[in-house]
């Protein structure tokens, strides 16, 4: 019997959410995305530690920085998983810059750079941004330079219009997270037909095909099978090694839920920043987990820090 996994390949780019080598290997994505609480986690996997150890010791000799060696660890499981996948790896900006365009543009020019010196092209890596205003204005710079963007911590119809108008290439709208908050605001649970998660990216997908937008749309947070098989036809779906094997081992038939084929849809303005900025105020959930996913990767991005500060004056 084919797996559930294999049916979803055969209408899906499958990416795997994780920076575990091993895993990867085992489940042949074609893609990876990381974030910083998946490198910090990544960082403490023995697979990693002549890595650590060797970055750490280089950082000591030369001075460096903890946020330097950071970034040298970074680039180093980014490295790593672009050995064992065919397409891309998803490398995310620092947190604290997702308020910054010009700071974000500049670190990621410099996270390419980086790559480029191990060998590893642009055309293999995703400079991944928080999806705020900053965030898409450095999105729309870098992809004019040839460098494609992941836009993360999507929550939103305003930011998904945001990243569809600045030419992204690919967006990470948050299907468990978004419902996470109606699930806590409502009191219930949802099935995959009803969960306000699952509607939010059928939403964004049929309104980039009525439009003709190239955005590619990448369902990210799942919580369980149930919600990545309502989205199945997907143009892709970034899945966690644990719901992964869970798809692997199911045989029952998996039916495509979404196709390109959709109505045209009218033309409509294009949003300013104070449009956006409204109607991201009025969607208390879009604001609520866009602030906690900044600050929850800030505190991972910390945790790291405080862990390399350690070694490195040890």
């Amino acid at each position: 019997m084919t797996s559930a996994l294999d049916q979803l390949r055969n209408m899906t780019t499958v990416v795997a959410d994780t920076g575990d080598v091993d895993m990867v290997r085992a489940l042949k994505p074609v893609d990876c995305t990381t974030n910083p609480s998946l490198v910090l986690k990544a960082l403490q996997n023995p697979y990693f530690a002549d890595m650590v150890a060797q970055e750490i010791d280089k950082g000591r000799k030369s001075g460096a920085t903890p946020l330097a060696v950071a970034d040298a660890l970074t680039i180093g499981v980014g490295a790593a998983l672009a050995e064992v996948v065919p397409g891309r790896v998803s490398t995310e900006v620092d947190a604290n810059l997702s308020f910054d365009t010009d700071a974000s543009v500049a670190k990621g020019r410099a996270l390419i750079e980086a790559y480029a010196a191990r060998g590893i092209g642009h055309e293999r890596i995703l400079i991944k941004l928080a999806s705020t205003w900053e965030g898409i204005r450095a999105a729309e710079i870098l992809e004019g330079e040839g460098i494609n963007c992941n836009l993360t911590l999507l929550f939103s119809p305003a930011q998904a219009q945001a990243c569809a108008e600045a030419g992204v290439f690919l967006i990470s709208p948050f299907v468990g997270r978004i419902t996470d908050w109606y699930a806590k605001a409502e009191g219930r649970s949802y099935t995959g037909e009803d969960d306000p998660g699952v509607q939010s990216v059928r939403s964004i997908y049929a309104d980039y095909k009525s439009r003709g937008i190239k955005t590619v749309v990448m369902g990210a947070s799942f919580r369980n099978t149930g919600q990545i098989r309502a989205l199945a036809g997907c143009d892709r779906l970034t899945i966690s090694p644990a719901l992964l094997e869970e798809l692997a081992a199911d045989t029952a038939p998996l039916e495509r839920v979404l196709t390109p084929d959709q109505p045209a849809a009218e033309p409509r303005a294009k949003l300013t920043e104070a449009e956006f900025r409204w109607q991201m105020n009025a969607d208390a959930m879009a604001t609520e987990k866009l602030a906690e996913g900044i600050r929850n990767f800030d505190a991972d991005q910390q945790k790291l820090l405080a862990m390399l500060a350690e070694r490195l004056s040890a």
